[in-house]
Formats: C-alpha cells, sequence, structure tokens
C-alpha cells in the first residue's frame, strides 16, 4: 500500500509545483506589460504621476517611468522563461519580482493605490514561485 501511494504523492506535488509555476508566470507577465505601460506614460507624460514635494526618495518622474519600463521588459523576458519551467526563470522571477516589489514601494507617494496593489501582487508572485519545492525522493 505504501509503494502505490508515493507515486500519487510526487504526482500532485508535479501538478502543484506546475500549477504555481504557471501562476507565477502569467502574474509575472501581466504585471510586466503593466509596468511597461507605466513606464511608458511616466517617460512620455509627466503630468500622470502626482508630485510629492517633500519625499526622502524624490526622483524626477521621468526616471520612475524609465525604471518600470526596464523591469517591467525584464519580467515580461523571464516569465516566458517561467511558461518553459526553467530553473534560471524561477530564480530570476524571485529577483525581479523582489526588485519591483521595492521600486512600488519607493513609488507609493506617486501612485498610492496602484503601487500597493502592485506590491501585493509581487509578493503573490514570490510566494507562488518559492513555495513549491523538488521532492527529494524524485529524480
Amino acid at each position: 500500500m505504501a509503494t502505490t501511494s508515493r507515486p500519487q504523492h510526487r504526482e500532485r506535488t508535479q501538478t502543484a509545483a506546475t500549477g504555481l509555476t504557471l501562476f507565477a508566470g502569467v502574474m509575472l507577465f501581466i504585471a510586466g506589460i503593466l509596468d511597461v505601460f507605466r513606464g511608458i506614460m511616466g517617460i512620455a507624460e509627466d503630468d500622470v504621476y502626482v508630485s510629492t514635494p517633500n519625499y526622502i526618495f524624490k526622483f524626477d518622474l521621468t526616471s520612475w517611468g524609465w525604471i518600470n519600463l526596464l523591469f517591467g521588459a525584464i519580467a515580461l523576458v523571464v516569465s516566458f522563461g517561467l511558461f518553459t519551467a526553467k530553473t534560471w526563470a524561477r530564480v530570476m522571477g524571485v529577483g525581479i519580482a523582489a526588485l519591483l516589489l521595492i521600486a512600488n514601494f519607493l513609488s507609493i507617494p506617486y501612485y498610492p493605490v496602484w503601487s500597493l496593489t502592485l506590491i501585493a501582487l509581487y509578493a503573490f508572485i514570490i510566494w507562488a514561485l518559492c513555495v513549491v519545492r523538488k521532492d527529494p525522493m524524485s529524480d
């Protein structure tokens, strides 16, 4: 009986790993597109964001646009790696999601509701990429 339950456990673990990686890939893809658009808005039109005069991490709003555009483009590339279940993409996915989470934290005064929404989204992406471990009994 114990020998038949072990393959079922491996199959469920593999299904969960595939599902969470796919979830993270889709969410990172969507968030990457949104960050690319947010970057284009910041570069093209500085008036899109509210200007906060006494913010410690004060950047030119065009700089925020370039930061969002660059990180969004990297997120899109990494999401395609997640769709093919590459290990490098899981590692890079956690890294780029963490950087985007930090960038959105720093931009809270400029676009508070949207920044907080994306912070939560990137936290879910990091969780999805980190929660599944490789089964020690698998090849």
